[in-house]
């Protein structure tokens, strides 16, 4: 009898964050689904239609989209396939007895540290800066004009 209890008392008290987390799933599929059964037009916002399944209809006739599924299949497994080994083959080496090894792995997982942002501001500004970056300094010693703009238009993400 008392493990009856137990057991509905551990199912009420789970039962708040299931329901949480199954609306914090849920919900997105469920937009993301009503939103792929519009048409919509980035350039006239505000000026959707319900087209119902008009859409998966044009990708599944568009030879292209199978041609698109194939290539992202092969890059993910071409990736896959690529951090398995050599993230098992860089673990094997990082688990031999050899001088300065705490350090050699600090300096493999201190990049994961840093914030995708700060990572982007130094490529911006210590990589690609076009007067004082390295490629423009790499460029300058081998005769060529530096790239004034990585980003033509206003294609940047970041700033000038």
């Amino acid at each position: 009898m008392a493990t009856q209890q137990t057991r509905v008392l551990g199912k009420l008290a789970v039962a708040p964050s299931v329901v949480v987390l199954f609306l914090w799933m849920i919900v997105p599929l469920g937009l993301t689904i009503y939103f792929s059964l519009l048409r919509y037009n980035l350039l006239d916002p505000g000026n959707e239609s319900f087209i119902g399944i008009l859409n998966y209809q044009y990708f599944l006739s568009d030879p292209t989209f199978f041609a698109a599924i194939g290539n992202s299949l092969k890059l993910v497994f071409a990736v896959l396939a690529i951090s398995i080994i050599g993230g098992t083959l860089l673990a094997l080496l990082l688990d031999q007895a050899i001088v300065g090894r705490n350090i050699v792995r600090l300096m493999i997982i201190a990049p994961f540290f840093v914030m995708p942002t700060v990572s982007a501001l130094v490529w911006k500004n210590m990589f690609m800066h076009p007067v004082s970056g390295l490629f423009a300094w790499l460029m300058k010693s081998v005769g060529l004009q530096p790239i004034e703009s990585w980003c033509p238009g206003s294609g940047c993400l970041l700033p000038p």
